[in-house]
């Protein structure tokens, strides 16, 4: 209990013990006055001209004082019985402060090399022994090429739907990006040997989908949520002034002049379910080498003025080829040059995060921004 005075008013007796309570409201000094606000409404002391008490005279409200639409009568406090009220129930632990977001990593193309994915992860403190997410508040992207040419793509499509929920509960997040490799995968399944126009003759994605290294397991295992959550991906985003991407391409100008519109076109795209448009959108995000030659900077620029940010970070094109030190795609089952890192390029405007792991290269786990 509190112990304290309160403000004696008129007719009040000697001060009393205060009660504390939830919320002290303080009554203005007036509303104890008798007037036409306050009648006298003591037990045993009636109200009104011979009824034995005083007769309530007019009083002047205090300036600025406004009457509600109906104004409660005023309780005093002798007429009210006065309880204890019981502390508020403990509510538990405080809950931890808002540290703003975690640190920001991005993962190049992956291909099915679940193992080196998990061993990539745990290199950089992402994921424990058991696999699972022990990066609290950390932002990690994966630029997208989930499957084929690797044992197991659908593998690493249930390791990232699992790290998403998983970072998700501990306050950061695991995200993904549309690769040419999921557009693939959804044209197979969904259109098989449905011809389309590919623009040099009749194709289908089938043949596509074999031909680019395509697994007979991944298609035996791909279920209806994978192929809902591939489709669902976003094709472009830009965290801490980086614009992530897949391609290394000015084609994700063609759909749209915002990262909203764009990521909105790609979903309708999919969605109406026609395999021409499917194939022209899968053709279009195969295009690379947009940002390697001369000229490559420009491009860098275009898509960022569009859609913001001051550098872009990619996947799709290996490293090597971006270096010049393999001649064509034909030489990706050979054994390629060693990659260390991501290479910085096109005046340092692009960020390439395809270390080649389809060709004896690296599985790449960054942390954003780079130190250079």
């Amino acid at each position: 209990m509190v112990e304290g005075s309160m403000t004696q008013g008129a007719g009040q007796g000697p001060e009393v013990e205060r009660t504390a309570t939830l919320r002290d409201f303080r009554v203005p000094a007036y509303v104890h006055e008798a007037g036409p606000y306050a009648p006298s409404t003591h037990p045993g002391e009636a109200a009104g001209p011979g009824a034995g008490g005083p007769v309530p005279q007019p009083v002047e409200e205090p300036e600025g004082y406004t009457p509600t639409q109906r104004d409660l009568p005023v309780i005093r406090r002798g007429d009210t019985l006065q309880m204890t009220v019981d502390p508020a129930a403990d509510p538990g632990p405080a809950a931890p402060p808002d540290l703003g977001p975690g640190p920001l990593y991005v993962v190049g193309d992956v291909h099915g090399y679940l193992d080196e994915l998990v061993a990539a992860l745990q290199d950089k403190g992402l994921i424990d022994d058991a696999g699972q997410w022990c990066a609290g508040t950390t932002r990690l992207w994966f630029l997208g090429d989930f499957t084929d040419r690797g044992p197991d793509g659908i593998g690493v499509i249930d390791l990232v739907m699992r790290l998403s929920a998983e970072a998700a509960a501990a306050g950061g997040y695991c995200k993904a990006l549309m690769g040419n490799h999921e557009l693939l995968l959804i044209g197979a399944k969904r259109f098989g040997d449905t011809p389309v126009n590919s623009g040099a003759g009749t194709a289908t994605f089938q043949a596509a989908w074999l031909l680019n290294g395509g697994q007979k397991s991944d298609m035996d295992r791909l279920q209806d949520h994978h192929l809902q959550w591939m489709a669902r991906l976003d094709a472009v985003e830009e965290v801490d002034s980086h614009l992530l991407v897949h391609s290394d391409t000015t084609a994700y100008l063609d759909y749209g002049r915002s990262i909203e519109e764009v990521n909105d076109t790609v979903r309708e795209t999919l969605t109406r379910n026609d395999p021409d448009e499917v194939w022209d959108l899968f053709r279009k995000f195969t295009k690379r080498f947009s940002f390697r030659d001369e000229g490559g900077a420009d491009a860098v620029r275009s898509l960022l003025d569009t859609y913001g940010g001051t550098r872009i970070v990619h996947g799709h094109s290996p490293i090597p080829y971006l270096l010049g030190e393999v001649g064509s795609e034909e030489g990706e089952d050979s054994a390629g040059p060693t990659v260390e890192g991501p290479h910085l390029y096109a005046g340092g405007l692009a960020i390439a995060m395809d270390g080649g792991v389809t060709m004896a290269g690296k599985l790449l786990v960054q942390q954003l921004p780079l130190d250079v």
